[in-house]
């Protein structure tokens, strides 16, 4: 009996376009980080490639630098705990008190998000360095001594970089706070426990996982920030692993193995946080929404409510609206002084700031990129997400992991693997604006994939089932179908992606070229370089680029959600 012959299907449009995206996620993920590891391997020749003898000798050498790895945990550590308590109290007080004020006080919360670590490292420089701070300055002429306050210290490179990340805390735990029935706090204050009991021994224990998530991703951040520890620790010469990187990589001659080392043994760090909080929550319940309907209800705190009130509005005043006014002070004079003589005043600045041949090149470009990264963002994070969440291709738990990776990999660390990677690369793009691109789209796949599968989760499946059994095609779904509903989600990944790109530092300073600059890298050159007054200049103008973003994407937002209603 003759054996049937074997059909060779042709593949479908959904797995041609579903494997093509996955493989493209792969090579954007992969393709530096094995760069990265044969870099930190690399015991042979400096100058040759591929190298010629592999080892552990730059890992042996990380001995040498465990200043700079104390440095960098103790800093993490230090702006983690700040950003958490930060993050836990105005998330408790905006969700669980009836202070006043509270929609308007939770949008302004979010804010230190978008805006760049970077400009409140310049305006904190500005305030408390120990010499020329304002602060100082003032509290001289008052009669003081010594220097009231002094920012450039371990201490104060945390205390910058917590006020920027305790808003992601608050908007993580806050998340939580919000789901959670209020009848478990009541029934404590039934049996008597105080309200401060009941925070510290009922809420505070029932949303752990928020707080211990809050804590792994602020953790990441501040494992891989640059900006903070840049400007206010290289005066002072004190080193972080990001910044002893670029150090080791500005240097010559380079020292790109020992730099490859470092940046592998920081996210190993971060693979380590990662088990620990997956062996933290197993095995224990939070579970605290059940089949029952509940509507969640404020605490009636009294007088207490404008002490809250005030507190929010403190960490508010502190991480956006003092550090914009210390950098418009500065911005408008000759030499930043905290008493200007009436001749000090100047908009000379400004006018430098849009002059500049350089200056207007790298606004441009980073527009350009911003413009190119969120369009081609949301095109292929969107079908990411559509492959992850809604086919039934094989392998699409592993795009996941994937595509996180990036997140748990620092910005630089991830450049300085593409560094390596694109140098070798048979088309000459390092140096471009291109090699920027492939950077921004790999570091912010985490942003745009978790962004729009927020929206796509909510979106029931019964609805491209039916056009499919319709007879619609997949493409035809997709474009008819799950695109309309998408709009707003893919509007807000736009606006996140754009803001990233434009204000992103740690994947630009290493991969641009004397013909590529960005505008965040071209900040961090005239603080050094130039002076501080059109350094300042230079950040507001950046943060008037994103605020417009901001407030026009976010109008058609708000048009598109209302339009998806209908």
């Amino acid at each position: 009996m003759q054996a049937p012959a074997l059909r060779w299907q042709v593949p479908s449009g959904q797995a041609i376009a579903g494997f093509g995206v996955a493989g493209a996620a792969g090579i954007l993920v992969l393709y530096p980080i094995f760069y990265l590891m044969q870099a930190a391997l690399d015991v042979g020749d400096p100058d040759a490639r591929p190298p010629t003898a592999y080892g552990l000798g730059n890992f042996e050498a990380l001995p040498q630098y465990s200043e700079i790895m104390l440095n960098t945990l103790t800093v993490s550590l230090a702006a983690t705990v700040m950003a958490l308590l930060f993050g836990f109290v105005t998330a408790w007080i905006l969700s669980r008190t009836n202070v006043p004020g509270r929609r308007t006080l939770e949008q302004l919360m979010a804010v230190p998000y978008y805006m760049t670590p970077l400009l409140g490292a310049f305006a904190w420089s500005l305030l408390g360095a120990p010499e020329s701070g304002f602060v100082n300055q003032v509290w001289r002429a008052l009669g003081g001594e010594n220097a009231l306050i002094n920012l450039v210290t371990p201490f104060g490179i945390a205390w910058v970089m917590a006020l920027f990340e305790g808003s992601v805390a608050f908007v993580m735990i806050g998340a939580v706070m919000k789901s959670m029935d209020p009848a478990l706090e009541e029934a404590s204050q039934v049996i008597g426990a105080s309200r401060l009991r009941t925070m510290l021994r009922v809420t505070l224990p029932l949303v752990a996982p928020g707080v211990l998530g809050a804590a792994i991703l602020v953790f990441a951040e501040m494992l891989g920030s640059f900006s903070a520890a840049l400007v206010l620790g290289n005066p002072d010469r004190f080193y972080v692993v990001t910044t002893a990187m670029y150090q080791l990589v500005s240097q010559y001659p380079p020292r790109i193995p020992l730099a490859a080392a470092m940046g592998v043994s920081l996210f190993a760090v971060m693979f380590l946080m990662l088990f620990l909080y997956r062996r933290l929550i197993a095995g224990r319940s939070y579970v605290t929404i059940s089949g029952k309907a509940f509507r969640p209800r404020v605490m009636d705190v009294g007088r207490l409510r404008w002490l809250l009130f005030a507190v929010c509005v403190f960490y508010v005043l502190l991480s956006v609206a003092l550090p914009l006014m210390t950098l418009a002070f500065a911005s408008v004079q000759k030499i930043a002084v905290a008493f200007p003589a009436a001749s000090n005043w100047t908009l000379a600045n400004y006018q430098t700031a849009f002059t500049m041949n350089a200056v207007r090149a790298a606004l441009g470009n980073s527009l350009l990129l911003g413009v190119a990264t969120a369009s081609i963002g949301v095109v292929l994070m969107g079908l990411i997400s559509w492959l992850i969440y809604r086919s039934r291709l094989p392998g699409s738990g592993f795009i996941e992991y994937l595509v996180m990776f990036p997140q748990a990999v620092p910005r630089l660390v991830f450049a300085f693997g593409m560094m390596w990677a694109w140098i070798v690369f048979p088309i000459p793009i390092y140096g471009t604006l291109w090699l920027l691109l492939i950077a921004y789209l790999t570091v912010f796949l985490p942003l745009g994939v978790r962004t729009i599968s927020g929206v796509m989760l909510q979106i029931d499946k019964s609805l491209e089932e039916c056009a499919q059994m319709c007879g619609a095609p997949w493409g035809y779904r997709i474009r008819t179908v799950t695109m309309p509903l998408l709009c707003p989600g893919l509007l807000a990944a736009w606006l996140l992606l754009f803001i990233a790109s434009v204000r992103e530092l740690g994947a630009s300073i290493l991969l641009m070229g004397p013909n590529a600059k960005v505008v965040t890298p071209t900040i961090v050159e005239s603080w050094f370089a130039t002076s501080a007054e059109l350094t300042a200049a230079m950040a507001l103008i950046q943060t008037l680029v994103i605020a417009i973003a901001m407030v026009v994407f976010l109008a058609l937002t708000r048009r598109a959600s209302m339009y998806a209603g209908e």
